[in-house]
């Protein structure tokens, strides 16, 4: 990947790079990027851990909601997953409605739209692909089938994996963070005054504004991604589940040096130069941009909770077996200590949320959770 990224640098105007160029390359080259590499990735052996990972009751709860969906509000019977990793999430799903849910589980069709050909084959190991469940590499080619999208579109940790531009406030005077070579030929950060239009853009619009010392993340090929999803999308409920802030988060001090970060073997690794292509780079979202453009290409905003919140609300407690079982590595124990895990104060969903946005649906809530 070193050699890689010094052929890309010296190739490009001026010897550097933009951090979106630098993220796109370690993380989704064709051969070299992180994600697209045959090497696990999430869960002990590899660098981080998903919610759907914790536990299988995370899909089945889902798979309760996306239940009532389809049978009560008459939801078209196909669920879309963007990004479904190993498949974990989809296997709990399409398990619990089988078991529980039979005639829901006849009429559903589960898509899944994947990147990564080693997260593909891990979900072709797992999921009855080409029975219940299509396989498809990319937006693109499901629109080849689903020009227009109707059902339930659901992804977990999707957003935060995009590729962002970076930039800095310094003496009160904007800053686009670039990356280049120094004398050693090795990855260091340049800084050039910033001049893109789209940024700018995106700031003024946002009406965010950076103090000095001050490091942001302009998620410009989320924007372009939306835009693309909106048009895929018919009648449809959308469930997007991820770590972000709003706005006004943004410009809280504790914000001040950004939130690019990589993990690598479960560690936090604060500088993103560090393993590249060989570890997880991730931002946090912005909630608020993804509502407003939803609400620009017609995608109502119903609500955002917090996980823990969404799981309570949605039923999570019925899963708490409350029978008492001395076996501490029984599925009974094991279940319940990832219920409890979920929803205690400081755990793992307290870092997340859950938006959940509507397209030419008019859904009764309450009746779902």
């Amino acid at each position: 990947m070193q050699r890689i990224l010094k052929e890309l640098i010296k190739s490009s105007p001026y010897n550097k790079i933009t951090y979106e160029e630098y993220m796109s390359t370690v993380l989704y080259h064709e051969e070299n990027g992180y994600y697209m590499k045959h090497e696990e990735k999430v869960g002990k052996k590899g660098d981080f851990i998903t919610t759907s990972n914790i536990s299988n009751v995370f899909g089945k709860l889902f798979a309760s909601v996306f239940h009532k969906l389809i049978m009560q509000e008459k939801i078209s019977p196909f669920i879309c997953e963007v990004g479904g990793g190993n498949g974990r999430f989809a296997k709990a799903v399409l398990d619990e409605l089988q078991n529980n849910y039979k005639e829901t589980y006849q009429e559903i069709t589960y898509i899944m739209i994947e990147t990564s050909p080693y997260h593909r084959r891990l979900q072709q190991e797992l999921l009855p692909i080409g029975e219940k469940v299509i396989q498809y590499r990319s937006l693109d080619e499901a629109k080849k089938n689903f020009p227009l999208f109707n059902g339930i579109l659901f992804s977990n940790e999707l957003f935060d994996a995009f590729p962002v531009r970076v930039i800095e406030n310094q003496n009160d005077n904007m800053y686009e963070v670039k990356i280049t070579l120094n004398k050693d030929e090795q990855l260091c950060e340049i800084f050039e005054p910033l001049t893109d239009e789209r940024i700018l853009h995106y700031l003024d619009h946002t009406k965010i504004g950076l103090v000095p010392g001050q490091r942001f993340e302009i998620p410009l090929q989320m924007l372009s991604y939306l835009k693309e999803l909106n048009e895929f999308l018919g009648n449809v409920v959308v469930f997007t589940v991820d770590y972000g802030y709003t706005n006004e988060e943004w410009i809280e001090p504790a914000r001040k040096k950004g939130s690019l970060r990589g993990y690598y073997k479960h560690q936090l690794i604060n500088n993103p130069l560090e393993y590249p292509g060989q570890m997880d780079l991730t931002t946090h979202i912005h909630f608020d941009t993804l509502i407003s453009i939803g609400t620009k290409h017609g995608l109502e905003f119903v609500k955002k909770l917090r996980q823990d919140e969404f799981l309570l609300a949605a039923g999570i407690l019925t899963f708490l077996q409350d029978n008492f079982d001395s076996n501490p590595f029984s599925e009974k124990s094991k279940q319940n200590r990832a219920i409890r895990s979920l929803i205690m104060d400081g755990g793992m969903s307290t870092a997340f949320h859950v938006l959940i946005q509507q397209k030419n649906s008019k859904i009764n809530w309450d009746q779902v959770f």
